[in-house]
């Protein structure tokens, strides 16, 4: 795991280079390194997990092509052996390994692969570039065409600190932003700066300037398998794969089904694993009114004999949030990144670079409680008009919070009220959305009717792209949106902020192709979400971890808003800020802050985005030191 830049075309290539070592040290402290050649260069930050000697650094050179990769392919060693017996091979690397295949077959060789992976391959003769993103896009790829110049990079704030330098903000990306608190995989904040499409290859042309981007993975989704142990299979398989590395092996450990059959997979092949969990306090978790994740972990932990390590929230988090904004590099309002950096970076603390999710699961096989309401919503919808207006007058009066203890079930009836009574796409969209049509106008300054109807119209067109029953119309959407444009999004940057490598077995093609295969009516049945990895799992896992209450990988967010960050809101969501930036309401924004203070409504997740952007502004835009500063903050051990 590694981070990768390159620059075509500017006029000093070498000091660009040498920015995007030190702005992506974090992505690969173990060493960087840089190829020049005539108007062109390419950095690279290396995270030894493979072959850890020297022979592994890169820039890496083979007779007339370079390469910069970043990623891990868990299958190369059965590739090496079946295609490229013959060729004389400077290192045990994996890196190597596509070098050669691409050498051999082209683009053609990115079907072989089995990982997860963003590199380039630049060819001295004909002086072609040749970029590659995973199929599902764990791994991160910005790039930036001006005229005849191009650059690429890992993160976006490497393109900033280097060649755009005076950045434009795209308006209709900001408002998806504000609407989801993540921004869709395929958007950037950045007008000048794209990102490659997951499962896309791209050709670059120094002679004419030319870019070429093609698709080369798309999902299918047939419903035609009905053996539903062939999903076990896979997971297994995909978990085996994932654990190919020359150094330790390790997981996040939640106490939910996803992470621990991951976890009891990894430690059955090993013989023994670590694993990290992260706890809350009483407070917190009764404002919240959630499972506390870290007793179930313990129990699992103790059954399984895992060395397991747990870490505490402290009081001093609103500290790191300035260095999340910076790290995330555009404004996502989930606070897990926080909990997903704390656990890495004490996971390096303890020598350890490579860790387990069990992230996507929750995706493929319909688990998150959105899912379970918009089926419910659809029943809803029979009921008489009249009715339906009485529950929504009588909800709406209900306070979500007094004093420090928040109510669960009127917080989750009033998102569930918000969008019932909708079309299937509409109403999916706005399960996961933090603002109807109506309170997004009021929100922005600027006219958004036409960033609104692009949203609708993008969000139905993905809905809608399969032929499929309704439960994996549901996952495909969150696949594409969801799981690539947050999750995937906020891991990659917050693991990699504490230089850690985090690998997602549940995302494997091999598991989504086998998983989206089966008839969608298996992974709902009855008020059971995620039911056919549920029951895949009985046979390793006790049931009182995989039928306990549902709980999302998640901070405090509600009691952080409510205490840790209110000083902070008030001065950065001030008044003056908030006119000043020209963007926003500032009454609005006001109104929210209080309605979520006095328990009217439950606002802390759109209060955390705005906090968000702003702050993200302040540190990529304005570039103001008070933010700057707070980046290298470390956390204390709790």
């Amino acid at each position: 795991m590694c981070g990768i830049a390159g620059f075509i075309g500017y006029g000093d290539v070498s000091n660009h280079c040498d920015k995007a070592n030190k702005i992506q040290r974090h992505r690969g402290p173990d060493s960087q390194g840089k190829w020049l050649g005539e108007g062109v260069g390419f950095a690279h930050q290396r995270l030894s997990i493979i072959d850890l000697s020297d022979a592994g650094s890169q820039p890496f050179v083979k007779r007339k092509l370079i390469i910069v990769f970043n990623g891990e392919i868990y299958n190369y060693a059965e590739l090496k052996d079946k295609y490229l017996s013959e060729i004389d091979m400077y290192s045990a690397t994996d890196t190597e390994v596509v070098l050669e295949l691409f050498a051999q077959m082209g683009p053609k060789c990115l079907v072989l692969l089995r990982g997860m992976f963003a590199f380039a391959i630049w060819n001295t003769e004909n002086k072609e570039l040749f970029l590659a993103r995973d199929h599902y896009g764990i791994k991160p790829l910005y790039y930036s065409l001006d005229n005849n110049r191009f650059a690429f990079a890992s993160e976006l704030k490497t393109l900033l600190g280097t060649v755009v330098t005076t950045p434009k903000i795209d308006l209709n990306v900001l408002v998806k932003s504000v609407s989801y608190t993540w921004i869709p995989e395929n958007d950037s904040m950045i007008e000048q700066v794209k990102k490659l499409p997951p499962g896309s290859f791209a050709f670059y042309s120094q002679v004419n300037g030319e870019l070429k981007v093609t698709q080369y993975y798309e999902l299918k989704v047939s419903e035609n398998i009905t053996n539903i142990l062939s999903v076990s299979d896979s997971i297994s398989d995909s978990v085996k794969a994932h654990l190919v590395s020359d150094v330790p092996v390790s997981a996040f450990l939640s106490g939910g089904l996803d992470s621990s059959l991951i976890s009891k997979i990894a430690k059955d092949e090993l013989g023994g694993l670590e694993t990290y969990t992260i706890g809350r306090s009483n407070e917190d978790a009764s404002i919240e009114r959630m499972a506390r994740d870290e007793d179930y972990a313990r129990t699992l932990a103790d059954l399984e004999n895992f060395e397991h390590h747990e870490f505490y929230l402290g009081s001093d988090i609103m500290k790191y949030l300035p260095k999340m904004v910076y790290h995330l590099d555009e404004p996502i309002g989930d606070p897990a990144a926080i909990l997903t950096y704390l656990m890495c970076y004490n996971a390096e603390r303890r020598g350890r670079k490579v860790i387990l999710s069990g992230m996507g699961a929750d995706e493929i096989f319909f688990g998150y409680r959105r899912h379970k309401a918009f089926m419910l919503a659809r029943r809803f919808n029979s009921l008489p008009k009249s009715l339906i207006y009485f529950i929504k007058r009588f909800v709406d009066i209900l306070p979500v919070k007094i004093g420090n203890r928040g109510f669960r079930l009127i917080r989750w009836s009033k998102k569930f009220l918000s969008f019932v009574g909708q079309s299937d796409s509409e109403s999916y969209r706005l399960s996961y959305s933090y603002y109807n049509d109506d309170e997004l106008k009021d929100l922005f300054i600027p006219n958004i009717e036409s960033c609104l109807e692009q949203i609708k119209n993008d969000h139905e067109a993905l809905f809608n792209r399969v032929d499929a029953s309704i439960y994996n119309k549901i996952c495909y959407t969150d696949i594409h949106n969801f799981m690539k444009g947050l999750n995937l999004t906020y891991t990659d940057r917050s693991s990699m902020a504490a230089s850690v490598e985090v690998r997602v077995p549940f995302i494997d093609k091999f598991v989504i192709e086998k998983v989206m295969a089966i008839n969608g009516e298996q992974k709902f049945k009855g008020k059971t979400l995620k039911y056919l990895l549920k029951k895949s799992a009985e046979n390793l896992l006790p049931r009182n971890i995989i039928y306990r209450p549902k709980s999302s990988f998640g901070a405090p967010i509600r009691s952080w808003i409510s205490k840790d960050l209110v000083e902070l809101i008030d001065s950065v969501l001030s008044e003056h800020a908030i006119l000043k930036r020209g963007l926003f309401n500032p009454l609005r924004i006001r109104e929210m802050i209080e309605d979520d203070r006095l328990g009217k409504a439950d606002y802390a997740y759109q209060i955390y985005q705005l906090l968000s952007i702003e702050i993200w502004f302040r540190i990529f835009i304005d570039k103001q030191d008070e933010f700057l500063s707070q980046i290298k903050l470390t956390p204390k051990n709790k």
